[in-house]
């Protein structure tokens, strides 16, 4: 049936129907955390994109850089939509139509495009972590079966030597970075050219691609904090799902310009940063790196910036230590009590007490979402106070990837976020104390399954619900609380269950910590001490015990704070040992401690 374009044309008009009916089920039941009614409905990332162009055409869909710290240009979404169907009509004339095409490096306007001409009407997208190493890489496109990809200049090398070994199906490569073709490798700049000659002489197999919404999208290999890659395979449906329901809980306009400063290849990044923007007609700009993020805030003077609980905290300890320095942390203190007073009574005076902090994140920053990880809410509330509203929100890459969001007018700081309604969420098997038990979610957001990986899908996906393995409870207003990873839960030897990340969040509250991992040590006699290895704030350090600090020095500092957390647990959970490490964790592109590696236990 799906073999005519009448057919395909019919399939489309369902399709649409049932995000219409989505939209308007949600609209129907007067959700008041979810009151933002004017959102569209759309079926795929292409359609996406082809409305977005009609409603937004000549409006900044993208803040460019051409090099390195030249200035912003603009970009808009009619340039947009001829970029991606110039590459796309050129990926398809190169063979590529209905095969996967891998996409990798630093975040880019290339990086964008290629995305979507894969996602448009090419074939099925596959995102990869630009830190890998070429072994790692190399296992992932033979797993994939990836028979293009479109790379960064740094990773050209990378490419070309994996394709020389011929072990993978690799036949179109391309260089986002380069204008001229060489070594085996095209040009991005060059498949353009292509594309839009083969547009003017008529061609329109891209163009008139249409996908069927179950059918698969995008590929994205997650590890998480394991070590143990699966390929996540989401459907055109899943992400237009992900894109239509947050948005009516958390205000997100075409006056808006994002930040984009985590990697493209997280679906929580791509969703929420990428696709969602475009979908709102709002702009994007990419941070050049964490060293460069400062002054491209300035540069880009952003309204709404994603982020990890590391950026977050990072900045607002910095404000913090500067007022310190300056000697107005007890002027700011009594500010920012006087702005949480204010705005309990509806007056938000935070831009008019805390014009250099704005100024800090470029002067027009409203809104910061946080996710990936546990955040301390007191940074959130002190966010707020200073004019910006800081959120939070949890997801996971199978779900497209919202599990919750925290709706910008009713915000519980504590919490991952609310269930959104369209969206369903329960607590298998919970305790009948607590009321903890394992997070599960249902919806249109949730994934096909693991790619060639019958059995864990199997685990995970059962009569419709996703078990997400984190383990939380609901509340009465249907707000999700997190309280670990199944999988990281130490069980002491009377049966006792530790949840690290409990842990973790309690000793990163102290401005002495900036980073720790709990982990379980196990004795001679069966017993499981309870062990924290922390890296250590060297500012703090310095500012208490004065330069050169010792090793004995810091973990005799460190102690007497862990022994005052110590004194709030009971004794199952009691911190027994401390690993003072003076280096970085080894983490995640998401920046999250890698548990699974053993170096990461020590100094």
């Amino acid at each position: 049936m799906r073999g005519s374009d009448v057919d395909i044309a019919g399939l489309k008009r369902e399709e649409f129907a049932a995000a219409e009916r989505l939209l308007d089920a949600v609209r129907a039941v007067g959700d008041p955390r979810m009151p933002y009614a004017d959102v569209r409905p759309v079926t795929d990332v292409k359609h996406m994109l082809e409305t977005s162009v009609e409603l937004y055409g000549e409006r900044t869909a993208f803040f460019v850089k051409d090099s390195p710290g030249a200035p912003y240009r603009e970009v808009s979404y009619r340039r947009l939509k001829e970029d991606v169907d110039a590459l796309g009509t050129a990926l398809v004339a190169r063979g590529l139509k209905g095969k996967r095409v891998a996409v990798i490096g630093e975040n880019s306007y290339q990086w964008a495009v290629s995305y979507l001409a894969v996602t448009c009407g090419t074939g099925v997208v596959v995102p990869l972590d630009r830190e890998l190493p070429e072994e790692d890489i190399e296992t992932l496109l033979l797993e994939s079966g990836a028979e293009g990809a479109l790379f960064s200049g740094k990773h050209r090398k990378m490419f070309l030597s994996i394709a020389a070994r011929g072990r993978t199906a690799l036949r179109v490569l391309a260089d986002l970075s380069s204008g001229s073709d060489g070594d085996g490798a095209l040009a991005f700049a060059g498949l353009l050219d292509e594309g839009a000659g083969l547009l003017r002489q008529g061609r329109r197999d891209f163009l008139d691609a249409r996908a069927p919404w179950d059918e698969l999208c995008a590929l994205l290999f997650t590890s998480g904090t394991t070590g143990v890659a699966k390929g996540v395979m989401l459907s055109h449906r899943n992400l237009a799902t992900g894109m239509m329901l947050p948005p009516m809980a958390l205000n997100i306009t075409k006056e808006d310009v994002f930040f984009s400063v985590l990697p493209l290849h997280h679906c929580y990044e791509c969703t929420c940063g990428f696709l969602i923007p475009l979908y709102r007609g709002a702009a994007i700009a990419h941070c050049e790196g964490l060293k460069q993020m400062l002054k491209n805030l300035s540069e880009a003077r952003p309204t709404v910036m994603l982020a990890v609980p590391l950026i977050v905290e990072s900045l607002y300890r910095r404000v913090w230590q500067t007022a310190r320095k300056s000697g107005k942390e007890r002027l700011l203190r009594a500010l920012s009590a006087a702005s949480g007073a204010l705005s309990r009574v509806g007056a938000n005076v935070g831009r008019l007490f805390f014009k250099q902090i704005h100024e800090l994140f470029g002067g027009r920053m409203r809104v910061i979402i946080c996710g990936g990880a546990a955040i301390d809410p007191d940074v959130l509330r002190g966010i707020r106070r200073f004019g910006i509203l800081a959120v939070q929100g949890y997801g996971l890459t199978e779900c497209s990837p919202i599990c919750a969001l925290n709706p910008d007018a009713f915000v519980k700081d504590a919490s991952a976020g609310y269930v959104l309604t369209g969206m369903e969420g329960k607590v298998h098997e919970p305790d009948t104390e607590s009321g903890v038990g394992e997070i599960c979610v249902k919806g249109g957001h949730v994934m096909m399954g693991y790619y060639n990986n019958p059995e864990a899908t199997a685990e995970v996906l059962r009569d419709g619900w996703f078990y997400t393995g984190d383990l939380g409870y609901i509340d009465k207003d249907g707000y999700v609380f997190i309280t670990g990873r199944r999988k990281n839960v130490i069980i002491t030897k009377n049966g006792k269950n530790v949840f690290p990340e409990e842990l973790e969040y309690k000793l990163s509250q102290l401005e002495e910590v900036a980073a720790c991992m709990v982990w379980g040590q196990s004795g001679e006699n069966g017993e499981t001490a309870i062990v924290a290895t922390i890296q250590p704030d060297e500012e703090v350090l310095a500012r208490v015990l004065g330069e050169g600090a010792t090793d004995e020095q810091a973990t005799e500092l460190l102690w007497r704070r862990v022994d005052e957390v110590n004194k709030r647990l009971p004794l199952f959970k009691m911190i027994r040992r401390i690993v003072l490490r003076r280096k970085d964790f080894d983490m995640t592109t998401g920046k999250k401690i890698k548990r699974f590696m053993e170096g990461n236990k020590g100094q």
